[in-house]
């Protein structure tokens, strides 16, 4: 599978949004989009899927739009639910409608041969066997039903309507589908948005096995590191494509850059030393044909262009903070959080000046229900927390409900500093990338990244000791992303903030509060400390479990008996499936065999043999479930 796109271009009316297209998917590739929002990242995608938005670009190469093998291709914006009565698996089902068909073709073979038996129809029943094994026919339930379980789908919900579903979890369904069914060209648009650490964690892995090519627009930076094979980055309207990952593209355009630069300014040097050289000469009868000579080297030179610079263009905080806090900044012991009496979370931890929290974890288990009990907007449960001497604390709200649609960014921003000059109100919102009339558009009509730049602008003005800041990065682009970091790597305060930005994260946070699934764990180190300690901590559970079990006297054996038995169960279930699933391998291999490929009795019996197994792995499975 091969798709082309040559010195293509995307308009939109007189604008000119991609002017030099040149773009390449080949099979198993996997790719990513990126670039400063409103780049064309978003354009791009829709144009692979709908070529009628290209037109000639300015390159020398004729325009043109070579596709091999027709390929099929996924984007998520596409996907939508014919029928609100479905049921999720319903819905999950529809992406593997060719295995189920061929599924039933395998029934309904069977049935015939008991009926009439000829080499002919063998031969089918044996062609779809194969067929349905080469599309995964063995292992597309257990597929789903662990995909289903990793987007925090239960059990239960696989039979609810979809109409039943928030917005928020028709959007993962409509997800969940794409990915399911593979097509030979995946396109996904910042896939990990809304997404918590573990999901991410688990569609990584997916994508990276994932058998046919995925283009991918991502502002998750260790999301593409740990993907991609070849980037694409937009800039000044134009497309340059690196080899390697993320990490790769950014160190391979530093050094072109420079090595462009370095190329210029040489030639430019020797451009103005051969000039220097014919204008002082051209005169001199005697030195006329050298001051030529001169002159016609610099015309069969091969002008190497300037290079653009980085665009660079993003928002910065000159922070001061007046007042410093004592060194306890804010102090939590066995507080327990929730909603009216019903608790989610009990947490305790410490936090000193200058230190940087991070809150990680699955969505629904309390990370932004912990900030609001600590701002007081919702009422503690049980338990303490206090704040030390002057802590002056300001909040970041993902929903940024207290922002004033209607007004406009200066009348927004004034208000909240009425003592500012009309001057001190435009500087303080130039620097964040509001400037000239854009400050005088309403607040309805700004872009996600534009309102978390001005409620950024307005917290940062207020001076505080202590940021509360929860998902701050959600619709910034990467370098938003770089610059905030910046200014919160800078910052003298104390930060606690929420965020599924595992590269974020890691580069701000000097300790972690992690939401997992036995409880809620403090750790003093960074991401990446934090997740070698729970993999060692994980080893180190396996190791006490076996040594628990030989130690029958021991008090914490017996008080953690029943966990223990369950535990083994899960284990011994897995065991088992491994064991059948290698079984159904066997007897596939053996369904191949020359002799029996053509023996319609003999196949059927491996074949019932086959069905009886996979029968066993589906109450095996159901059982495990139940006792995770």
């Amino acid at each position: 599978m091969n798709y082309k796109i040559i010195n293509g271009a995307i308009l939109y009316g007189a604008e000119t949004i991609l002017e030099e297209i040149n773009f390449e998917i080949q099979e198993k590739e996997k790719i990513a989009i990126v670039g400063n929002n409103g780049s064309g990242k978003t354009s791009l995608l829709k144009a692979l899927v709908d070529n009628s938005m290209l037109e000639e670009g300015i390159g020398e190469s004729k325009f043109a739009v070579y596709k091999q093998g027709n390929p099929i291709i996924g984007y998520l914006k596409q996907i939508e639910f014919e029928n609100s009565e479905n049921t999720l698996l319903d819905e999950i089902l529809q992406s593997y409608k060719p295995i189920i068909k061929l599924e039933n073709k395998i029934n309904e073979l069977q049935e015939r041969l008991q009926d009439e038996s000829n080499e002919k129809l063998i031969k089918e029943y044996s062609n779809t066997l194969e067929k349905y094994e080469t599309n995964g026919g063995y292992t597309y339930k257990k597929e789903y039903e662990t995909a289903i379980k990793k987007f925090g789908f239960s059990n239960q919900d696989k039979f609810k309507k979809i109409s039943d579903f928030s917005g928020g979890q028709k959007t993962k369904i409509a997800f969940l589908k794409l990915l399911l069914s593979k097509p030979d060209i995946l396109l996904l648009d910042e896939p990990t948005n809304h997404l918590d650490i573990t999901t991410i964690e688990w569609l990584e892995n997916y994508l990276k096995n994932y058998p046919k090519a995925v283009v991918i627009v991502s502002h998750d930076r260790m999301f593409l590191d740990k993907i991609v094979n070849k980037v694409y980055e937009i800039e000044y309207a134009s497309i340059t494509e690196y080899k390697g990952n993320y990490s790769a593209f950014q160190k391979q355009k530093r050094i072109n850059y420079e090595r462009l630069l370095k190329e210029y300014e040489y030639q430019q040097k020797e451009i103005k030393r051969l000039k220097s050289i014919a204008d002082r000469f051209r005169y001199k009868p005697t030195k006329a044909k050298m001051a030529l000579s001169k002159l016609k080297k610099i015309e069969q030179m091969a002008i190497i262009e300037q290079p653009n610079p980085y665009d660079l263009r993003t928002f910065h905080a000159n922070f001061s903070m007046p007042i410093e806090s004592g060194n306890l900044v804010v102090s939590a012991k066995k507080l327990q959080i929730g909603y009216n009496e019903k608790q989610i979370a009990e947490v305790s931890f410490e936090l000193y000046k200058g230190q940087k929290l991070a809150i990680i974890g699955e969505n629904g288990k309390g990370k932004s229900t912990l900030l609001k009990t600590l701002m007081g907007y919702i009422p503690k449960i049980s338990g303490e927390y206090e704040y030390g001497y002057h802590v002056i604390k300001e909040y970041f709200d993902q929903q940024m409900d207290s922002l004033n649609l209607n007004s406009t960014i200066f009348d927004d921003f004034s208000r909240e500093f009425p003592n500012l000059t009309t001057t001190q109100v435009r500087k303080a919102l130039g620097m964040f990338q509001f400037s000239g009339d854009d400050v005088f558009k309403e607040i309805k009509v700004l872009s996600g990244g534009e309102k978390v730049r001005l409620e950024l602008c307005k917290i940062f003005k207020k001076e505080a000791n202590l940021l509360l800041l929860d998902e701050p990065t959600n619709h910034m682009d990467i370098l938003g992303k770089d610059s905030l970091e910046n200014i919160l790597k800078e910052y003298k305060g104390s930060l606690i903030f929420v965020s599924h930005d595992r590269y974020f994260v890691n580069e701000i946070a000097d300790s972690i509060l992690a939401f997992e699934p036995d409880g809620v764990v403090y750790f003093q180190g960074n991401y990446e400390e934090y997740t070698r300690y729970k993999e060692n901590r994980n080893v180190e559970n396996v190791i006490e479990e076996k040594t628990t079990k030989n130690k029958n006297t021991n008090n914490e054996y017996f008080q953690n008996k029943e966990n223990i038995k369950r535990k083994n169960k899960i284990k011994k279930l897995e065991l088992e499936i491994e064991q059948y699933e290698s079984e159904i391998k066997n007897l596939k291999s053996e369904m191949q065999r020359e002799d029996i490929c053509t023996d319609y009795i003999k196949l059927k019996e491996l074949q019932d043999k086959i069905s009886c197994i996979e029968k066993n792995i589906e109450e095996k499975m159901i059982i495990w479930e139940s006792l995770l």
